[in-house]
């Protein structure tokens, strides 16, 4: 029997613990909470997003959407720069599981009043409300939170992490060291090129090795959309970005946990308020990101002006889309949604018009919609399938003479609604040497003539010959 002076002795010992831990609980609350008063926290106007009366209520869910804008259009007249980047985030709250879904920027979805172009012109229209706006009412969300960041933000967090190891393929070593001049003079951070190997590999898009990228070299990765899976790619690299760093910030200390909030929170600007993160925080840290995908999952181009997405047909699209991100079996898309599918279709003249691929990589990449990219307004006139483009010249693409790349009639990118991640056993991620295209024996890149790359050290294009005929550029978003 332990004597009671013993016992006070470690009642004692325990007080101390426990009061010991609180103070350290409250002195990192208190260092939490004076940095998230750097975050930007605009009011939303929730009173002018609507949601589809007949959009399912998921109870236990809530989803959030996070935009990537491209900060090279200060001085346009439209409110903001595209949404190159739209993330829709679900959580849920029973399973602590979360699920992305990429909405590829160039989907021809109506971006509001009847106006028909490609998704990222919400946000430049009408900020975060027309572009959640814009995700309601296409894919019969509930979404009234967001989260708004730049090139630079991304870059910061990544060098507060110590960097990413990222496998690559030859393809995305030359995309990323010419996006990377760009990137560097945006940030204001340097960077060491990653040196490609030799020889040339005769698939440029197969991995090639795992290299050590830091912040300048990991957001010019994410911006990787010259590849043979263009936005597609690039999306699922965004997404698989996100999760590593997820990962790796669950098990940074407190030390490179502040220090991102110090340099990171004034770059973000976001729709929750301080009580609603600090609520967050430790749920978050139990959660786990279990797999992610892209929007639409079936659809085909049109190169009417430019290249766009078109989901064939959306209903089914959204019907795919709740599924993945709810489990919801029952989902019947709201007659607000099957108007919206139709419309696409009668706009760009029925299914039977589309192509399977790309005409050219070259897309529209100018930061604002002041360019040519084609749109449609039912107020621009009054006959069917009318549409106006806001400069009537030629097209923002070459069709003379070919494409640098060769799609075989059909898109080198597995659209089959799979996971991105291989969760077997150990990462939710697939780093192995095998690429994620499917690249049909050979490359993709017509080496005619020697290298579609420039290998100069100098030239801030991508490419020569070919990409220079088109007006094409890696240090275009």
């Amino acid at each position: 029997m332990a004597k009671p002076g013993k016992k006070k002795k470690v009642l004692f010992v325990l007080e101390i613990v426990v009061l010991l831990l609180f103070i350290g609980g409250l002195y990192v609350y208190g260092q939490i909470s004076s940095r998230l008063d750097k975050i930007q926290q605009p009011e939303l106007k929730r009173e002018t997003i609507p949601v589809n009366p007949e959009a399912p209520k998921m109870t236990g869910y809530k989803t959030y959407v996070l935009f990537g804008i491209d900060t090279r259009g200060e001085g346009s007249n439209l409110s903001a720069q595209n949404s190159d980047t739209m993330i829709i985030v679900s959580v849920n709250n029973d399973t602590g599981e979360v699920r992305m879904a990429s909405v590829y920027r160039d989907t021809f979805l109506d971006i509001g009043n009847g106006t028909y172009t490609k998704a990222n012109a919400a946000y430049a229209y009408g900020g975060p409300e027309q572009a959640i706006a814009m995700l309601n009412t296409n894919l019969d969300l509930d979404i009234s939170d967001y989260a708004t960041a730049d090139f630079s933000a991304l870059a910061e967090v990544v060098d507060d992490l110590g960097g990413l190891d990222i496998p690559l393929s030859y393809a995305e070593i030359v995309h990323m060291n010419n996006y990377c001049q760009e990137t560097s003079k945006l940030t204001g951070k340097s960077y060491t090129p990653v040196e490609k190997p030799e020889p040339e590999p005769e698939d440029l898009e197969a991995i090639v090795d795992t290299y050590h990228l830091n912040g300048v070299q990991v957001t010019s990765y994410c911006r990787i959309r010259y590849t043979a899976s263009l936005d597609m790619g690039r999306t699922e690299r965004q997404r698989k970005v996100l999760g590593m760093l997820f990962d790796k910030a669950k098990i940074a200390g407190l030390t490179s946990i502040f220090k991102i909030m110090d340099d990171v929170f004034p770059m973000v600007q976001t729709s929750l308020s301080k009580q609603d993160i600090l609520g967050l925080i430790p749920t978050v840290i139990g959660y786990n990101f279990s797999d992610s995908t892209g929007f639409p999952a079936k659809y085909k181009f049109s190169n009417i002006k430019g290249s766009i997405i078109v989901p064939t047909d959306l209903a089914s699209n959204v019907t795919e889309l709740h599924k993945f991100l709810y489990n919801d079996q029952d989902y019947t898309p709201s007659s607000e949604v099957l108007e919206k599918s139709n419309k696409i279709l009668e706009i760009v003249g029925g299914e039977g018009k589309l192509d399977e691929a790309a005409t050219s990589t070259t897309q529209d990449d100018t930061t604002n919609t002041d360019d040519n990219t084609f749109v449609w307004s039912g107020n621009s006139s009054s006959t069917d399938n009318s549409y106006y483009d806001n400069n009537s010249g030629s097209t923002d693409y070459d069709n003379g003479g070919g494409n640098d790349y060769d799609y075989g009639g059909g898109s080198d990118y597995d659209n089959g609604g799979g996971s991105d991640y291989d969760n077997g056993g150990g990462s939710d991620y697939d780093n192995g040497g095998d690429s994620d295209y499917d690249n049909g024996g050979g490359s993709d890149y017509d080496n005619d003539s020697g290298s579609d790359y420039d290998n100069g050290g100098g030239d801030d294009g991508g490419f020569s010959d070919g990409a220079a005929e088109s007006g094409n550029d890696d240090n275009e978003e």
